[in-house]
């Protein structure tokens, strides 16, 4: 096995020494990672919790791979190897400048609602007429891109960027999501809305397969990182080409008159790590001045927070009068999105 690989001494894996440029030229069948010594490991057993408290007697197979996915025709979920040790997670913060499901709340949403997805293969779900009269053909094409309509209510909100609207695939998996959750208040949460149509075929439909055996029993692993031989720098090389931000980007110049460049201050504190400290007030704040759902302005935070990263910008002005400027810029931003979002469709 090659120097830096995953050979443990002492029961630390080697490569978690490595500087990062090193680290990125490790291969993914290297790295040794196991998901049942991972920190994912609680984050599994209390979604195995969630399941067979509903009473479900199937229960998706999970493995590690390069991203989240959920294979057509798979009753299982690849989950990003970056959230399997923490040495990994940084690189990923450092790089992409956020970590996908890389808090406990998170993960948790993002683990419900690709189980919504494997049920949907073992059960083959999307088959059923009327799952296709609520939610539409499974069989349309997947869009590279989306334009959400930011104050539809024909969907539920859960994951980021209103993503039950990018497929109707991800509109039942969203759904069924929301429907899991401990504790869910979709009744009332989405009272008025047409999303509780969505809400209550899901229920009917759990009810009615949670104590059937799946037709669908495939425990295959597509994409492992045990076969992969790959390594994280060509990962990353192709996941940043391939990333595209032009709504991020768009409010760019405004970011620079609140913050400053590292490279000008190279002290001062990261602007990411103060919008982070000043987030609970500003949300709050945003949301008793706004009165738009608490989803569209944490859509906004989180955005800038990863911007923000992107650009390596610090504070480089009072405390005070940067998170004043920020608020603004922000509230600017929430509107902004709801002024475009219905110029371009008709709700």
């Amino acid at each position: 096995m090659a120097k830096g690989s995953g050979q443990r001494k002492g029961g630390r894996l080697a490569w978690t020494r490595l500087d990062d440029e090193a680290l990125l030229d490790q291969r993914f069948c290297d790295l040794g990672l196991l998901l049942e010594d991972s920190p994912l490991a609680p984050a599994l057993g209390r979604l195995d919790q969630e399941l067979a408290r509903r009473g479900f007697v199937c229960r998706p197979h999970f493995w590690l791979a390069e991203e989240w996915f959920c294979p057509d025709g798979v009753p299982g979920v690849a989950i990003p190897f970056y959230l399997a040790h923490p040495r990994l997670a940084r690189l990923e913060r450092r790089l992409m400048h956020e970590v996908e499901g890389g808090n406990a709340r998170w993960l948790a949403r993002i683990l419900r609602h690709e189980t919504g997805h494997a049920l949907d293969n073992a059960y083959r779900l999307r088959r059923r007429r009327r799952w296709r009269a609520v939610f539409g053909p499974a069989s349309r094409p997947y869009p590279k891109s989306y334009a959400p309509r930011i104050t539809s209510r024909n969907y539920v909100m859960h994951l980021g960027h209103w993503y039950a609207q990018s497929h109707p695939t991800e509109d039942f998996a969203e759904t069924f999501a929301v429907w899991l959750a401990p504790h869910s208040g979709w009744r009332t949460d989405y009272q008025g809305w047409h999303a509780l149509r969505k809400l209550r075929y899901v229920d009917e439909l759990m009810q009615e397969i949670r104590t059937v055996p799946p037709p669908v029993r495939s425990r295959r692993l597509i994409e492992p990182l045990a076969t992969n031989r790959r390594t994280l720098r060509q990962h990353y090389r192709d996941k940043l080409a391939a990333d595209e931000r032009a709504d991020a980007r768009r409010y760019d110049s405004r970011l620079l008159r609140v913050f400053g460049l590292r490279y000008e201050n190279p002290r001062r504190q990261p602007a990411a790590t103060f919008i982070r400290q000043v987030r609970p007030q500003l949300h709050r704040l945003l949301l008793r001045r706004s009165q738009l759902h608490p989803y569209l302005v944490h859509h906004v935070m989180r955005m800038v927070i990863r911007r923000v990263g992107e650009l390596d910008l610090v504070v480089a002005g009072s405390l005070r009068v940067t998170e004043r400027e920020l608020f603004a810029l922000i509230e600017r931003i929430v509107f902004d999105f709801v002024r475009r979002g219905r110029e371009r469709y008709t709700l």
